[in-house]
């Protein structure tokens, strides 16, 4: 049975007139003075819907700025009144919870490092119990889509009927020019589950730096997200939490004006057709690739029962890496790119040594 969430729409608890919802501020609450100097420049922008500060920083290791506390969020109230902007903040635990409610925050968040655990998660679902306050959930830190449809579905059976997701990819250990890869797959296939489930972009967390921050965030618009949380500094380069990947406001103004804004659809009656045709010819090509995958397949349990006989391995590393080096060279040179073929025929690869091992142990079986 497939899963569903009870979720009212983004605009029934924060009003973007139709555009994308934009939540901005910095990476960490650290004097008074830099979160409303901050706060204030993003409301002078004009499209900012939304504060954010971190004010518990949790770290991977000891040592380092964990946030200001509770200290800072007399700054958040004394912000919210001068730009007249609701405010975000990431909660981990009952007690932050119970204190950002105190002081006012209008929206909360469930870190990555949170995510990833079901105990954190219920404890903080159970103490939302009779509240009402919109709730987004960072994806996990690794890539475990039930993990992030769980915590959705623990923090909706405590009655949270305002949630969202935040897309700020995912720590695979391969090598990325990304500080998280986005693995957009996920965020796909999390937005096919809960087609009405909010997704916010966080370009800040997956670029970690600001060079890759309008290539991220422009592709999240491509792809249609309901809206974007970028971390933004009045000095980012002096932050005492993930300065390189944080904005000065008129930096970040400056990449809102150049973000290009599609629609979902186009009523367009010529537009429609066209789209038909191209999809047809898409399925058939499809249909095409999976009659070929199946002849591969094929030769493959072929290729086992000679291995078999011959009593030779089922995987051979120099095959393995002449398969892919050759591969991504082929789609190279027909426009493709080498990482995307390298990486379908990585799982092609693996279904053959699956299907051989498959093939070999039925005969030791039958023998």
């Amino acid at each position: 049975m497939k899963p569903s969430l009870e979720v009212l729409p983004l605009n029934s608890w924060v009003e973007t007139n139709g555009k994308p919802l934009i939540i901005s501020g910095p990476c960490s609450a650290e004097t008074e003075e830099q979160l409303v100097e901050t706060a204030r420049q993003l409301s002078q922008l004009g499209a900012v819907h939304v504060i954010r500060a971190g004010v518990w920083k949790p770290r991977t290791r000891p040592g380092s700025f964990e946030g200001m506390g509770k200290a800072a969020l007399p700054w958040i109230q004394r912000a919210k009144a001068e730009t007249g902007l609701p405010f975000a903040v990431e909660v981990a635990t009952p007690e932050h919870i119970e204190l950002a409610l105190k002081y006012g925050v209008d929206i909360l968040w469930v870190g990555a490092r949170t995510t990833v655990n079901p105990f954190n998660v219920q404890e903080i679902a159970d103490a939302l119990r009779g509240v009402d306050v919109p709730v987004l959930v960072k994806n996990p830190v690794n890539p475990d889509l039930a993990l992030w449809i769980g915590a959705f579905e623990r923090i909706a059976g405590a009655g949270i009927t305002k949630l969202g997701a935040i897309h700020r990819g995912f720590s695979t250990g391969e090598a990325s020019k990304y500080r998280n890869v986005p693995l957009w797959q996920m965020a796909i296939e999390l937005k096919s589950t809960f087609p009405n489930l909010p997704i916010i972009g966080d370009p800040s967390h997956m670029a970690g730096k600001r060079a890759y921050l309008q290539e991220l965030a422009q592709m999240q618009m491509d792809l249609n997200y309901d809206g974007l949380i970028v971390e933004s500094h009045i000095d980012p380069d002096n932050a005492w939490s993930d300065a390189a990947q944080q904005l000065t406001p008129a930096a970040f103004g400056e990449m809102l004006e150049h973000l290009h804004i599609r629609k979902a659809d186009s009523q367009n009656l010529e537009f429609q057709n066209a789209l038909e045709q191209i999809r047809n010819k898409i399925d058939n090509v499809d249909r095409q690739l999976v009659e070929t995958l199946a002849a591969r397949m094929a030769l493959v349990e072929k290729l086992a029962e000679y291995k078999r006989d011959n009593n030779v391995t089922v995987f051979q590393p120099e095959r393995w890496k002449e398969v892919h080096e050759t591969r991504a060279k082929q789609g190279k040179k027909m426009g493709l790119y080498p990482e995307l073929v390298e990486e379908i025929f990585k799982i092609i690869h693996m279904e053959s040594i699956r299907k051989q091992t498959e093939v070999m142990n039925s005969n030791e079986q039958s023998a």
